[in-house]
């Protein structure tokens, strides 16, 4: 019986965010979208993951704008983008009505496909998003997240996506984000889904280990409808397979594709091109990608811990930390490796593996996922670490989001005039720091990635200021060093030298780049010395703390940041700092927050005692090992 393959082209959305860190911008996608819209693909995969995040974040456009732009020039392919169940296109569950009005301005701005998932195949969090993608007239599409586990069989997967075809999904994808899905694995499970589905059923893998092009040919043999490729400068390594070699590999079988392999170079040599201008890397796999195959970490979050590692000068522990990730991950009751758990199990594994204790410190998300606020775990969490989170409560067993109250009237009031259309209230519900900073830049008129920009001469320094007037400052902080680090990685420049907000930092490159943070001038404040961090690459040192004689004595105990983040004195912008100079603490009490990892971690006290001083300003990124409170013992 033929059965034609369909293809879903990923390019524009999870191939640059596998191996770009998502930063292909707009105007990079403009010259080619009437292309790839007569290539004959089921959809184009163009919005959601991260795209929204990095969007407003790094690259200073408005996403919403860049889905009526992708949809003013893609006439006939429908759209397609990934969205998080009830945390939509952030990393938290949001209450209903905002989840109703996101969806219903993602379709009325031109979307026809919403793929949504739950990260631990809680249909109760997808339900909602279900109905109002269906009320807003897309297709829904409900997705399986597949990984491998005890828990994880076959009769699981085909339960949850019957209960999610009753639900009124109108497709089901089975999603391989780690690339652990083996061809004839696929093959059983597609087999299953076509006997007892009645809607068409689609698969997406990453490429990884190389399985996921065996994958797609025994899912075809099985009657698969839909697979998931991207162009082939932007597949292999994290990514999706290459969609030249799955058409050329069906090439006449009764699954042949259809599409003209003339076609598809033409669109890969104009991805190729913007790949080298972006200087950009190919997604290759190495020996430690593959070892997904026994640790079943996905790529997306190993680049993650990697550049974790590395801010914590602890790279060289890698592999301590991917063995203890699969015990984490047990612990917690098996959660599939996707976002957000992926960070949750990552950086709870990392935290055991540097503070040498395990689950000494637990970050506030772990927490909340023990305590049942991301939904229900696919099996039992280990007793001793439950108990260590919930004292005697008990865990909630309802639905996250029927406990949060409607929020949309409370946002509107909070960005006031900064927004200027219900697009940006969503925005801002969705990240309301990085929404704000985007509309007051945007308020300047200063939208649109500032790399053309950049003056970059090879050899010379460079100025990143990122703004239209050079002698505006910009704040330092990690994830920007970070972004720039990489750039420099990627290009010829030797130096780069930046000063702002007291701080001068230079980054040089040699065989390793090294960045190194120092005081432009002293300041004068005893309560907030600076320190110089350890230049990157040599041995973890704690910064010496200048400007300051409270050195650590008898009675006098330092608090040090156990990781590398950001340090914050209150739990939000508007509250009030935890503690301040003066006051006494009890061993347990929350000192502070450090921001690292995209999670937020409560420091505690180790001792109870009277804050004698505190030694880092609001806002300020660490280093791990700096000094971050003085308290004096009781």
């Amino acid at each position: 019986m033929s059965h034609h393959l369909k293809i879903t082209d990923t390019t524009l959305r999870d191939a640059h965010q596998s191996l770009w860190a998502t930063r292909m911008a707009t105007e990079d996608m403009l010259p080619i979208l009437e292309k790839l819209d007569q290539m004959g693909y089921h959809s184009l995969e163009v919005w959601g993951g991260a795209t929204f995040d990095v969007c407003l974040r790094f690259l200073n456009e408005d996403p919403w704008e860049r889905l009526r732009l992708i949809r003013k020039y893609v006439k006939n392919t429908p759209l397609q983008m990934l969205l998080r169940g009830q945390s939509l296109l952030g990393y938290m569950h949001y209450p209903d009505d905002v989840l109703e009005a996101f969806i219903h301005k993602t379709v009325e701005n031109g979307m026809d496909i919403i793929r949504i998932f739950d990260a631990l195949n809680d249909i109760r969090n997808m339900e909602k998003a279900i109905q109002a993608t269906k009320a807003a007239g897309a297709h829904a599409q409900a997705t399986v997240v597949y990984t491998v586990s005890p828990v994880h069989t076959t009769e699981h997967y085909l339960e949850t996506a019957l209960r999610l075809e009753e639900m009124g999904a109108d497709s089901i994808c089975i999603k391989d984000m780690a690339g652990l899905l083996a061809p004839f694995k696929s093959y059983e499970l597609v087999k299953l889904f076509k006997a007892h589905l009645q809607v068409p059923v689609q698969l997406h893998c990453h490429y990884i280990g190389g399985m996921a092009v065996g994958a797609y040919l025994k899912a075809a043999e099985a009657g698969v409808d839909v697979v998931d490729t991207a162009s082939v400068p932007m597949a292999f390594g994290a990514s999706q397979p290459p969609v030249e070699t799955v058409v050329r590999a069906l090439k006449g079988t009764p699954y042949d594709t259809g599409l003209s392999m003339k076609a598809l170079f033409e669109v890969a040599q104009y991805f190729e091109d913007i790949r080298k201008v972006l200087g950009q890397q190919r997604g290759v796999t190495r020996i430690s990608d593959m070892r997904v195959f026994e640790h079943q970490v996905p790529g997306g979050m190993i680049s993650n811990l990697v550049s974790q590692l590395e801010e914590q000068k602890a790279l060289h522990r890698l592999d301590e930390v991917l063995e203890e990730i699969p015990r984490v991950r047990e612990e917690l009751g098996f959660p599939p490796l996707v976002t957000p758990t992926s960070q949750i199990v990552g950086t709870q594994a990392v935290l055991n593996v540097l503070t040498g204790q395990r689950y000494k410190l637990i970050p506030g998300e772990v927490k909340l996922y023990v305590e049942g606020y991301y939904g229900q775990p696919p099996a039992t969490i280990d007793p001793s670490v439950s108990r260590k989170v919930l004292g005697d409560k008990e865990a909630i067993s309802c639905r996250p989001a029927d406990l949060l109250e409607p929020k949309l009237d409370k946002l509107r009031d909070e960005i006031k005039d900064l927004a200027i259309s219900q697009e940006d209230i969503l925005s801002y519900a969705m990240f309301p720091q990085v929404a704000r900073k985007f509309f007051e830049a945007r308020k300047r008129g200063e939208t649109g990635p500032q790399r053309k920009e950049a003056s970059i001469k090879p050899g010379a320094p460079a100025d990143f200021s990122g703004t239209k007037s050079t002698k505006e400052a910009k704040n330092v902080n990690l994830s920007e060093l970070k972004e720039l680090i990489k750039v420099l990685d990627q290009t010829d420049i030797t130096e780069i030298d930046l000063e702002s907000d007291g701080v001068k930092v230079s980054i040089r490159k040699g065989g390793k780049v090294s960045a190194t943070v120092t005081p432009a001038a002293p300041q004068k404040t005893a309560e907030t010395p600076v320190t110089e961090a350890p230049k990157t690459g040599e041995a973890s040192v704690a910064p010496e703390v200048p400007v300051v004689s409270t050195q650590p004595t008898e009675d006098l105990i330092p608090v040090t940041a156990p990781m590398v983040g950001t340090f914050y004195r209150a739990p939000s912008p508007d509250a009030d700092p935890f503690v301040n100079v003066g006051d006494i603490v009890e061993k347990g009490q929350t000192l502070c927050i450090v921001e690292a990892m995209k999670l937020m971690n409560e420091i505690e006290a180790e001792q109870a005692g009277e804050i004698v001083q505190i030694m880092v300003e609001n806002g300020q990124p660490i280093e791990y090992g700096q000094n971050l409170f003085m308290i004096r013992k009781k």
